[in-house]
């Protein structure tokens, strides 16, 4: 029985599991910016090169 309590006490795999946590959602947050990012430089790219199109064309 004490063994049981004891084993049920015991918060060190817990703070393993927080960090595994913490880590997944740093990287979803990194994988949605960085996706936000591209999607707005190349809008800026794509209007650059329009711009330069009307310039010589």
């Amino acid at each position: 029985m004490k063994r049981l309590i004891s084993f049920l006490k015991d918060e060190e795999g817990a703070t393993a599991i927080e960090y595994g946590l913490l880590a997944a959602l740093v990287a979803v947050a990194i994988v949605i910016g960085a996706g936000a990012l591209g999607d707005s430089l190349n809008k800026t790219f794509d209007n650059v090169a329009d711009q330069l199109d009307n310039a010589v064309g």
